[in-house]
């Protein structure tokens, strides 16, 4: 039966998250909105005068903490609503004041980091030594001084603190255009019957058994993003020409540089896993060969890849039944981090089903009153791996503003992928210790399979893709939809090889993908996948001593680098590793699968 979308007011309250957590109502939002508002003028009051005294420059620093409390509520609170409901002109209209005010907030305090590295050595250690509530900030003033060459003048600053409102504006634009204004026609099944296609529930389509439907639902997707493909390349152009505009000015090499800089990255760890994963290809084409022929097929199609090869165990899973499922799987994590997921799910921290006008996909949004966790939960075993990563996500920022100070408390995307994915591989290994069953094992093996094409080899991909688009603007070279399209179709040829039917319409998946206008962030996934593995098998063998170390990184937030925190936990991910480990497991699993069906 062809599900009918429902709008936001026909929701139950139950499956809304507690967004009056942050605010009871828009009225106390705006009073916080104007304090904010108000306290610009504070900050310019501390222009030319940081060096004054350690009392001053203290000073600087608590009420930069007291405006990140604030800001925090006021983004979380105005971005949570807009997400539920796109097409509300009102919570579209509080992100634009906030981007506004953020972007006023970093003019004015753009003499800052100018000031701050102005400041002699010797002064800086004087200023520590007779004031000690300084000393939690000492972390922060070290990296910034380590890049020097890359801060600007004070009247420079100020312009690129200008040029920030308009530097989002790609992203912005894109997310507005693809959630809230793109329609899709129905897809039809061989039976003749309708299917809506919206973002949420094109996945579930192009994995049903019906493979005419699987078909037209591609058809749908990619033809409806085919007709706008010529915009959608000026915003994706927009957005690798902002980048490259924003690294310049700061005298990187690159715009991958000026990127994992601002995470402390080594560029080595971009470059390695690409080179990691093009060294083990042949797993992937390996894993297709298999598909191919499991599946039953003279040839293997892009809309062919989701669908599982195990029809006879496709698992119908209620929200109920997923949190019980990864409550379960989570019970190696001890007591404490259990009693948080509990709270999650009992307390609203997720918004569950889609609705209309709802963004799409999913995410975990890290607010100082607890986590907000966007979900659009559609009864599959996806879903229910989604709420596991997801929760990972939350618990990590749970854990990170509870631990550390307000300036390190907010981590980096880096580690962040491997707390939501060490989940997903625990739940993966929860879920097949609990059958018996062989094809119920061989489907989750499958989907453990997927886990890593889509994780390890896609994302990869899309880094590739993602590299290329940027350094084709650094050289000079202009952006279409057509150079885009082929080199993307090209990449899809390398990664999944000669028994692949690369269709024409798969050139076009760029265009889909809101990833690209996050800056050099989808890596992240698969370096991610590859340091989860290793860490939910230390925490399966080792017990206590491995979940210590690894709530110690949850923990962590950016009071060390992200290689340096992932150390802690166990895992050295400046090595190429990991990456190879994770893949020897995904053929052997490859192995297992082949040998259960045969």
């Amino acid at each position: 039966m062809n599900e009918v979308i429902k709008e936001r007011s026909q929701m139950p309250e139950e499956t809304k998250w507690a967004i009056e957590d942050i605010y009871k109502n828009d009225e106390l939002w705006n009073k916080d909105f104007e304090a904010v508002k108000n306290s610009i003028e504070k900050i310019r009051s501390y222009k030319g005068k940081l060096s004054e005294s350690s009392e001053t420059l203290c000073g600087y620093f608590s009420l930069n903490d007291k405006l990140s409390v604030m800001l925090d509520s006021l983004i979380n609170y105005a971005h949570r609503k807009r997400d539920e409901d796109n097409r509300n002109s009102v919570y579209q209209e509080m992100c634009g004041k906030l981007d506004i005010v953020l972007s006023e907030i970093s003019d004015a305090d753009s003499f800052s980091a100018p000031e701050i590295i102005a400041i002699s050595d010797e002064k800086l250690e004087a200023f520590f030594a007779e004031n000690s509530e300084l000393a939690v900030y000492r972390l922060y003033i070290e990296r910034l001084r380590k890049r020097k060459e890359h801060l600007l003048s004070e009247a420079e600053e100020r312009i690129m603190a200008l040029a920030g409102q308009m530097q989002g504006a790609p992203d912005t634009i894109y997310s507005v255009f693809s959630d809230a204004e793109l329609e899709f026609p129905d897809a039809v099944d061989s039976q003749g019957n309708k299917h809506q296609v919206t973002h949420g529930t094109y996945i579930p389509l192009v994995k049903s058994s019906d493979r005419g439907l699987r078909k037209s639902a591609f058809e749908c997707m990619y033809g409806t993003y085919g007709k706008y493909k010529n915009t959608i390349a000026a915003m994706l152009t927009a957005q690798t020409k902002q980048s490259s505009f924003a690294a310049k000015a700061r005298h990187y090499k690159s715009t991958l540089h000026a990127s994992l800089d601002r995470t402390d990255v080594p560029v080595e760890v971009y470059h390695n896993l690409i080179d990691a994963v093009h060294n083990n290809l042949e797993y992937m084409y390996k894993y297709i060969r298999l598909r191919k022929k499991l599946m039953g097929l003279d040839e293997l199609h892009m809309y062919d890849l989701y669908t599982p090869v195990v029809q006879e165990c496709d698992m119908k899973i209620s929200f109920e039944e997923a949190k019980e499922n990864v409550y379960n799987a989570l019970l190696p994590m001890g007591d404490e981090y259990c009693s948080i997921l509990r709270e999650g799910f009992e307390k609203r921290w997720i918004d569950v089903y889609e609705n209309q006008g709802k963004t799409s996909g999913a995410y975990s949004a890290g607010a100082r009153v607890h986590p907000f966790v966007l979900l659009n939960h559609k009864d599959t075993l996806n879903c229910e791996f989604t709420l596991a990563h997801e929760m990972g996500h939350a618990i990590h920022s749970y854990y990170s503003n509870r631990t550390q100070p307000v300036i390190y408390s907010d981590y980096v995307i880096f580690v962040a992928e491997v707390a939501s994915t060490c989940n997903e591989a625990l739940l993966m290994e929860y879920l097949l210790k609990k059958t018996d069953d062989k094809k119920q094992k061989a489907y989750l093996i499958n989907y453990f399979l997927e886990q890593f094409r889509t994780t390890l080899y896609r994302q990869t991909m899309f880094a590739e893709f993602e590299l290329k688009i940027n350094q084709m603007t650094e050289n000079g070279e202009g952006l279409t939809a057509d150079n885009i399209s082929q080199l993307y179709y090209e990449l899809n040829k390398l990664y999944f090889g000669d028994d692949m039917i690369v269709d024409e319409e798969i050139a076009l998946e760029w265009a889909r993908i809101p990833h690209f206008y996050y800056d050099y962030y989808v890596y992240q996934y698969a370096t991610g996948y590859s340091a989860a593995i290793a860490l939910s098998r230390k925490i399966l063998k080792e017990g206590k001593p491995a979940v210590d170390n690894y709530i110690k990184f949850l923990s962590g937030g950016s009071s060390a680098s992200p290689i340096e925190l992932l150390r802690t936990a166990g895992v050295d991910m400046s090595s190429p590793e990991p990456v190879n480990a994770a893949l020897e497991i995904f053929n052997e699993l490859i192995d297992e699968l082949e040998a259960l069906l045969s």
